[in-house]
């Protein structure tokens, strides 16, 4: 698990633990290189993030993991760091795993952030799902949301104003915009799933 400074690392560890993972938090290069898989988990602002992951030196060594086919999963700010952009206080560049940018939430009487338990919709296609039905309730807390350049890269909706991706992914590359350690055994499944099920490909073929 990827230990950029930003958020809470422990629930998130205990949560993976919790389905039988061997977790080791690190922000050494060499580690990540050698990980069999990578979990970024974050919470906070988007610029602050990506920040962090640059004053450590980990935005190369993550790129160069999931290009070797290291499976990356991003939780949260985790997932929005994934992408190219985000409005969210100023413009900021992302890691740029997924086309796509991070707005904010906006409508007529929508509370901002979105928090609470929001119901998760997919097709069942994908192993990150195995075992989650459709429909399951998630929790989230956010204030933006992802949108992709590609509708295939969406695994998941969530709908809160506006139908939005709740799950997003490509290749070795997913990310969670729920916390999946708040969200109890659907959350658990999902991680047990990426733990035990989800492959990757050999080569990120971009996206």
């Amino acid at each position: 698990m990827i230990d950029f400074g930003i958020g809470n690392l422990r629930s998130v560890q205990k949560a993976l633990e919790h389905v039988g993972a061997q977790v080791e938090l690190t922000s050494d290069p060499a580690r990540i290189a050698g990980a069999r898989k990578l979990v970024l988990p974050g919470v906070g602002a988007f610029g602050a993030g990506i920040a962090a992951l640059r004053q450590r030196d980990l935005v190369t060594p993550i790129k160069d993991a999931v290009a070797a086919g290291t499976p990356l999963l991003g939780i949260c700010l985790g997932m929005q760091l994934l992408f190219d952009e985000s409005e969210e206080r100023g413009a900021h560049q992302g890691l740029g795993l997924l086309s796509g940018r991070v707005v904010r939430f906006s409508g007529e009487g929508l509370i901002v952030p979105h928090m609470g338990w929001n119901q998760i919709e997919h097709d069942g296609s994908h192993p990150l799902m195995r075992g989650v039905p459709d429909g399951a309730h998630a929790y989230f807390v956010h204030s933006y949301y992802c949108e992709p350049k590609s509708t295939q890269a969406t695994i998941a909706r969530t709908a809160y104003g506006l139908s939005f991706a709740a799950i997003t992914g490509r290749d070795n590359v997913v990310g969670l915009q729920f916390h999946p350690e708040k969200s109890q055994r659907v959350g658990l499944q999902i991680l047990e799933n990426y733990f035990r099920d989800f492959p990757g490909k050999s080569k990120f073929t971009g996206k």
